[in-house]
Parts: C-alpha cells; structure tokens; sequence
C-alpha cells in the first residue's frame, strides 16, 4: 500500500470536502488478482441481486456483513486502509459490510443521489461516525458510469430520502438547489485507487452504457463507539481483526465457498430501505 498514514492536510480536505482520492492505494497485482477471482465466484455471482434505479436499469450487487476468510475479506482488513480510517473516524473501527457493485458493460444501472447514513440512519446508528472505502477494480470514467460526490454536501446533514424505483433518493426540489451552491465531482479511477468519503456526503452514478465493466468493492467500517442500540440486518460492533498488507497476497484465489453461501445478504434483507418506503 502507497499510503500507511494520512497528513493532516488530507484528514483536514476529507472534513471539508467530504471524501478523498488516494491513488494507487492497492498495487496492480493484487487488483489483477482481485478482478479475476471476482469475476470467476460462481457464489459471488449467485448471491447477487439488482436495484431498479427508477431510469430503467438495474444496479447489481452482492453483499456481506463479516469480513470472511477470502481474499475481500483480506482486502477489508488490510492494517494501513483500516488504520488510515481509523484516523479519520477518531475510534476504533469496525467492519459494517462490504459489497461488490458489478456495473457491467452496456447493462449496468445508475444509483440516485443519495447518502449512505440516509439509509444507515435506519438500522439504529445514532451518529454519522462512519467511512466507506471505495476501491476500483476495473477503471471508472464517465463513460462507464464512475462515481459523483457534491463536494461538501456532507456538512448539509442527514437528509429526507425517498424511494425511486428499489433506491432512496433526496428529494429533486432540495437537490436541484444543493446542485446549484455545490460543486459535483467525477471521480475518475484507475484500477487500486482508494476513494474514502463520508456517509452525508451525497454521492451517484451514471449507468454504464460503454463496452467496459466497472466493478468495484466498498467497505463500510462503523466507529466502535457507534455501534447500533437496535438489532438490524448490518452488525453491531464485533472486533476487526486487522492483517498486515504483506500477508494479503496470501489470500489470493481465495473466494467465496458453498459453505460462506449463507453468509451473503439476500436483497430482501435490506430493512433500510424497506422502512423508508411509504
């Protein structure tokens, strides 16, 4: 990893933008590694399931709670991206999910406006202390439908979501005016960059209408501090064991087994939205 330890300049633009770009975070090697196990799980695969995006397309994704002894679950305890969020978090973290967004080529769907917490606020987390890491495995430009962020949305707070197609979106009156004070941002990714940002930061995506595939894995880390007062369908703290990122290699190959079938989230598991739904 290119990075074991942020400056504070950095710590100060993710407070005040509400993300940030960490290039080459993940070497080619492993991405290579990661890409070619991911597209090749037949489990993976299976467990996936879509969000309408209300446009017309559908979004594909699986998701897990715990870290899992594979080589994604490796990835989300990789001691320097961990430590890293540590640092922005101010606490110890801990794993609240992860997820493989497949956006694949000519089919892949786009997600509305949204923040994370204005689903998250659902499963009984009292406080926004929390940190998606954003990790391109194939590159992400525009043509494939990369991530957008509002720069310095997150400092606008929770806000009301609504639900268009199978995903919660702000309401357009509100975003129209966001989008006209705010500045939105293409995050343009190669292959191993690491993309942090922070659960009210308002973020979206174009659906992929090139020949190119966008997949990409994003763990979700929750302040132990933080952990939920309610039972939901994402954990409560439980302690991260970190791996030292010389080790991580050592899990290449290493998928998801017939065994880990049960520890994939079925789509209709997700209370989030379903307690946004009116």
């Amino acid at each position: 990893m290119s990075v074991t330890r942020l400056h504070p300049e950095q710590i100060d633009a993710y407070r005040e933008d509400g993300f940030l770009l960490l290039p080459g975070f993940f070497d080619a090697e492993l991405i290579e590694a990661l890409r070619a196990m991911a597209t090749a799980d037949r489990v993976l695969d299976q467990a996936a399931f879509g969000r309408a995006d209300g446009e017309g397309g559908t979004v594909r994704l699986s998701l897990w709670n715990h870290p899992t002894d594979t080589l994604y679950g490796a990835i989300a305890r990789s001691a320097s991206m961990v430590g890293i969020i540590e640092q922005l978090l101010g606490d110890e973290a801990y794993h609240y999910h992860s997820k493989m967004v497949m956006k694949d080529a000519l089919t892949g769907g786009a997600w509305a406006w949204h923040q994370d917490y204005g689903y998250w606020y659902q499963n009984g987390v009292l406080r926004p202390d929390l940190c998606s890491a954003f990790i391109a495995i194939d590159p992400c430009t525009r043509e494939n439908g990369c991530l957008q962020v509002i720069k310095g949305s997150h400092q606008l707070g929770r806000l009301d979501h609504q639900v268009t197609g199978a995903q919660a979106g702000i309401d357009p009156e509100r975003l129209a005016a966001i989008e006209a004070r705010l500045e939105t941002v293409h995050v343009v990714m190669a292959p191993g960059d690491l993309l942090l940002f922070h659960p009210n930061t308002l973020h979206r995506s174009d659906q992929n209408r090139s020949e190119h595939p966008r997949w990409s894995l994003i763990c979700c880390y929750n302040a132990a501090a933080n952990s939920p007062y309610k039972e939901s369908h994402h954990p409560a703290y439980t302690k991260l064991g970190k791996i030292d990122d010389a080790d991580i290699m050592s899990f290449a190959g290493k998928r998801f087994s017939e065994a880990d079938r049960g520890a994939l989230m079925d789509g209709g598991d997700d209370r989030s939205v379903q307690a946004l739904e009116v």
